[in-house]
């Protein structure tokens, strides 16, 4: 007898329906499952067969096939658990009855225990939104209700294979999703306030998160370049409902949603300069989201910059270019989103100490040489605003803290931001000067009076490339925004070229 069961994958972030047909028939008792499954399916055979046994039915021993269609795609996931054991029974001719009903317009993710109860998944919530407007509804584990009430979808929560059956066969009603209203979470409670000094590099974020530019922050040690960066994300303003649904189907493709609730604030992701290249951009046998993803409309912080690997560096190109990360492998590529400002912060040297007015640098010029060559001219061009940090004076660490507070900062960042999101009809990170297209900077990007001089000696005297020039007008277009200025004047371009300008002598010609 054959039964089938609708049920979804995951391709990158989508979902893609599954169909999963179960053959129950004469012969030898045997268990095949084909339709190109991983280790996790091909094991669910006996997490099945236990959970089928522990809930009161039987399946027949006989020769049992099971086929995940389209056969071709790979399928990877314990959330077909539930639509095998289903089909199972619902294949048995002796237990099967009065199944067929409800299994038309439903979908079902779970993995079984082995005494039948219902297990959490991931993925959960970006399956479930390529159901929206299909006319499906689905069966969830009861963990995962709160995310799958995310999506739209009507779903319904269970606890057990027998409580599915039972429902079924209407012998018991499921309780349905309910979903959580959405309120935007603050980023940091850390303040600007807290750091001494460094009114440039403030200066210089505050135009980064007006408009989503990354920026790279060089000093000495101890100058105060992680302190500004981890308050940076207070900065940025609320995530959008449409933002945070995004950043939580990341999120749920790697496990990490939690309670269930929508990531509301911007995720600020750190990860260890020992990182792997593929744990930072995404990857592996079965691919999932790296940190760049993870770090989707928010920020992305690595610190010590050049001491990461040249291969893990490099692989930012891609995402820094177009906002997205392509992973391929043999059978298939997947596409994870990636719009992330980036903070970069490094020190000048080796030692720290190169340009330093009063400590001298122990580098030799062959250690400058090969610790410049780790951070190339490339990825150098695709970061908006490069800072110069000062070491700190002792007038200014003896002095109570006095600087702007976050919550100032932030209000003029939102402004600016406002009036982006007008310029550009949109909402979100999308609606910012930094993903300007080169339609956008023709029309918001005009060149004021005596503006031509200025970028032609940034580029034929400061060797600054067409992308240069590019970063330099869109950096320029979020400081006129600040302003509340409707165009671009020279000062505004003259202030942007500053943020691309390194001391050669003080730190190394980064």
């Amino acid at each position: 007898m054959l039964a089938k069961i609708s049920t979804l994958a995951l391709r990158g972030i989508e979902g893609c329906f599954v169909s999963t047909e179960v053959f129950i028939s004469a012969g030898l008792p045997s268990y095949s499952v084909v339709g190109l499954p991983d280790a996790s399916v091909k094991e669910a055979r006996d997490r099945v067969m236990a959970a089928i046994r522990s809930s009161g039915f039987k399946v027949p021993p006989k020769r049992i096939t099971v086929n995940l269609a389209p056969a071709e795609k790979k399928k990877t996931g314990t959330h077909f658990d539930l639509p095998i054991a289903l089909g199972l029974i619902a294949a048995a001719e002796d237990s099967g009855a009065g199944l067929s009903e409800k299994l038309t317009n439903t979908v079902f993710l779970g993995e079984l225990a082995l005494d039948g109860s219902i297990r959490p998944v991931a993925g959960v919530l970006p399956m479930l939104v390529s159901l929206r407007n299909s006319g499906f509804r689905a069966v969830v584990p009861e963990q995962n209700a709160a995310e799958a009430a995310l999506s739209g979808v009507p779903c319904f929560m269970a606890s057990s294979l027998a409580q599915v059956v039972s429902w079924l066969k209407n012998e018991q009603q499921l309780v349905e999703c309910v979903r959580s209203s959405f309120i935007p979470g603050h980023s940091s409670d850390l303040d600007f306030a807290d750091v001494k000094g460094q009114n440039f590099a403030k200066r210089a974020m505050e135009i980064a998160a007006a408009g989503f530019h990354n920026i790279l922050l060089v000093g000495p040690p101890g100058a105060g370049k992680s302190m500004l960066a981890r308050r940076f994300g207070g900065l940025l303003p609320p995530m959008t409902e449409d933002e945070a649904l995004e950043t939580t189907k990341i999120y749920s493709v790697s496990g990490l949603v939690g309670s269930g609730r929508l990531v509301s604030q911007r995720p600020f992701r750190e990860p260890h300069h020992t990182i792997s290249d593929a744990a930072l951009i995404g990857g592996g046998s079965n691919p999932r989201p790296g940190e760049v993803s993870l770090a989707h409309n928010g920020v992305l912080f690595l610190d010590e910059f050049p001491e990461f690997s040249r291969a893990a560096i490099e692989c930012l190109r891609e995402p820094l270019e177009s906002w997205k990360v392509t992973v391929s492998r043999v059978r298939e590529s997947v596409v994870y989103p990636a719009r992330f400002i980036l903070v970069a912060a490094m020190n000048p040297c080796p030692c720290g100490y190169l340009g330093h007015p009063v400590r001298e640098c122990l580098c030799s010029p062959l250690q400058i040489s090969r610790y410049r060559a780790r951070v190339s001219g490339p990825i150098l061009d695709r970061i908006d605003i490069h800072v110069k940090l000062a070491p700190m004076r002792y007038e200014d660490w003896e002095a109570a803290p006095c600087g702007e507070k976050t919550e100032n900062i932030a209000a003029r960042v939102l402004k600016a931001i406002e009036i982006q999101r007008r310029r550009y009809g949109a909402s979100g990170a999308a609606a910012s000067n930094a993903f300007m297209t080169a339609h956008d900077m023709r029309l918001y990007c005009s060149l004021p009076s005596g503006a031509s001089n200025v970028l032609e000696t940034a580029m034929n005297r400061l060797g600054f490339s067409a992308r240069s020039l590019d970063k330099i007008l869109r950096v320029a277009r979020t400081i006129a925004d600040l302003e509340g200025s409707a165009e671009i004047k020279k000062q505004h371009i003259m202030e942007a070229v500053q943020y691309r300008i390194m001391d050669k002598n003080d730190y190394g010609g980064i």
